[in-house]
């Protein structure tokens, strides 16, 4: 039986997805195999000792220490593309609100006072002021293109926009996932100053932080549009503050309130609602859920940030011994040892490596005996070792 810990609400469909005769779900287990988790702060979580593995519902990983579960060979779980529809509509949204004015015009709209015959009156009148501009033929700039700006780019292309995307590290599948009509920008700098629209999908680090500031935003095209659905940072407020107030930029729409943007006559806040649909929490929890049952059932690891892909399939009645350990030259020839020294046949084997984290699955036909698990826990650099019957 593994013991499933949710640090928030996770999507009961899921949930489903770990059968309960194998699985015992509450919000508060001690001594949990997993974690389950949206935006909890982890950073001062104490980790049980039991902790095997994290799913977090969602893309950004943020709220979680990286660093900490690395080194006690804790592989952390995500869910990129499953919440990258709603994301999508979102920008949408944002880019046509901003476009049109709709914000500004509905509050003037709902401060009208008097008669029908006066409001009519008032509204010939001010109509004028939230006079806006049409998307196609604008140009959109599209800062990352993973699952959610591939989705933007080509949505944005459907419409009539020209699109420029950048994205220096655009795997394989997703190049072929994006429309031949979006053009590659040769830098972010490039991008930015040829872009009347710029949405933002990549991780806070520290090569992103502050990525528009004051110095490109004087760089960028004149009414130009900011969308940051991404992460706060990416965006310095102050900057942006006064472009708006410069008139230099047309309007910021953004995800992340504060006491500067909340009520600026130019910004667009919203409560964080990037993800926030049934179809996108759903889907992520779906996802999570499954990685999580195939880590702790079958040792496989699938969409993790800090550990390599690995899938290596099992026969029935075979034996699997899975080891996280570091990166460091003859650890397998230790690890191989161990099994000889135990006289175990290996049948299979599989290795993969990510920076400094390497992971490796054995599989055996014979029963994996405790002090073998205890000997390949001594060796120097394992980080955490698991037997799977």
């Amino acid at each position: 039986m593994f013991k499933i810990s949710t640090l928030n609400n996770i999507s009961v469909t899921g949930l489903d997805r770990l059968p309960r005769d194998h699985y015992e779900i509450a919000s508060e287990l001690p001594n949990p195999d997993a974690v389950l988790l949206r935006s909890y702060k982890m950073h001062d979580w104490d980790i049980p000792t039991t902790l095997k593995a994290i799913g977090r519902a969602g893309a950004g990983v943020n709220n979680i220490p990286l660093d900490k579960m690395s080194e006690k060979g804790i592989p952390v779980f995500n869910a990129p593309g499953a919440n990258a529809n709603a994301v999508k509509e979102l920008v949408l949204t944002g880019m046509l609100l901003s476009a049109r004015n709709i914000c500004a015009g509905w509050e003037f709209a709902r401060n009208l006072q008097g008669d029908d015959a006066e409001i009519t009156k008032q509204v010939e009148a001010g109509k004028s002021g939230f006079s806006g501009f049409e998307l196609p033929g604008r140009t959109l700039g599209v800062v990352g293109l993973g699952a959610i700006g591939i989705k933007i780019a080509n949505t944005a292309i459907a419409l009539g926009m020209k699109v420029i995307g950048f994205d220096p590290k655009i795997t394989v599948g997703s190049a072929w996932k994006l429309s031949h009509q979006v053009e590659q920008a040769s830098s972010v700098d490039d991008l930015l100053s040829n872009s009347d629209f710029i949405t933002f999908h990549v991780p806070l680090v520290d090569g992103t932080k502050d990525m528009v500031n004051a110095i490109r935003l004087a760089n960028m095209r004149d009414n130009v549009t900011i969308l940051n659905f991404s992460r706060e940072g990416i965006v310095n407020d102050e900057a942006m503050a006064a472009a708006l107030e410069s008139g230099k930029a047309h309007a910021y729409v953004c995800d992340f309130p504060s006491n500067l943007l909340k009520n600026h006559p130019k910004v667009i806040t919203l409560p964080h609602l990037g993800a926030s649909t049934v179809e996108a929490e759903d889907n992520c929890a779906i996802m999570v859920a499954e990685q999580v049952k195939d880590y702790l059932e079958n040792g496989n690891i699938t969409h993790s940030v800090n550990f390599p892909k690995i899938r290596m399939k099992r026969e029935a009645g075979q034996s699997r011994l899975t080891v996280a350990h570091n990166n460091i030259p003859t650890i397998l020839s230790q690890i191989t040892n161990a099994f000889a020294d135990a006289q175990i046949n290996i049948n299979d084997m599989l290795n993969k490596s990510r920076d400094d984290v390497a992971y490796t699955i054995l599989d055996t036909d014979e029963a994996l005996a405790e002090g073998l698990v205890s000997t390949v826990e001594q060796i120097e650099g394992v980080l955490k070792v698991r037997a799977l019957s």
